[in-house]
């Protein structure tokens, strides 16, 4: 959960301004919506939906915010998801909540592709990865070989280590519960473990 003020109240300013309500609950409900049938309008309005995105994860793929994971490059079927459970309320982030909702139907699936299609942001050069600690084994039955990710699970590698490890503390301490076998692999390891893992796939 992202618990930085001025963050949150940019996005609802933002949001309130598209959606025409004057709070936050109200914005669930009344999310702006194209004329039907008129295309370039739906474009236009979520095109200004997806500028708020930038105000966490970084206006070229590259997050301002520690916590946010990068987006850019994910596979279009996890991001898919991913909206679908802040919307369902199945994943808790009081801003990707809010988020979420004030996409209608249409626009989640037109988002997740739009995120997906960017190329993953390059870094700058980082200190050669260490040996990968043994339980980052395990990953790539899901995330692939050296973590890029396909159709069962994102790509990790060189994704943020601060939202990296708080993801496995989360999985491991039942606080997201939108992917059972991540939250039985995490309570197994311990946190040592995960930051070690976390460390490395960071890096990599």
């Amino acid at each position: 959960m992202i618990n930085n003020v001025p963050t949150v109240f940019a996005i609802l300013v933002v949001l309130a301004a598209l959606a025409g309500p004057a709070n936050a609950a109200e914005i669930a409900e009344q999310p702006a919506v194209a004329t039907p049938g008129n295309a370039g309008e739906a474009e236009r309005i979520l095109g200004a939906k997806l500028l708020v995105c930038n105000t966490c994860h970084g206006e070229n793929g590259l997050p301002k915010n520690a916590s946010a994971p990068i987006i850019w490059g994910l596979q279009e079927n996890y991001l898919l998801k991913q909206l679908h459970d802040f919307q369902s309320r199945d994943r808790d982030s009081d801003v990707m909540i809010w988020m979420a909702t004030a996409l209608t139907p249409a626009e989640l699936g037109s988002a997740a592709a739009y995120f997906a299609k960017k190329n993953w942001p390059a870094r700058p050069a980082t200190v050669a990865a260490t040996s990968p600690p043994a339980a980052v084994a395990v990953c790539a039955a899901c995330h692939q070989q050296n973590l890029v990710g396909g159709l069962a699970a994102p790509r990790l590698a060189g994704q943020k280590y601060e939202y990296l490890v708080e993801a496995m503390r989360r999985f491991a301490d039942g606080e997201r519960t939108n992917n059972a076998d991540m939250r039985r692999m995490m309570e197994a390891i311990s946190p040592a473990d995960r930051e070690a893992m976390a460390r490395y796939i960071s890096g990599l």
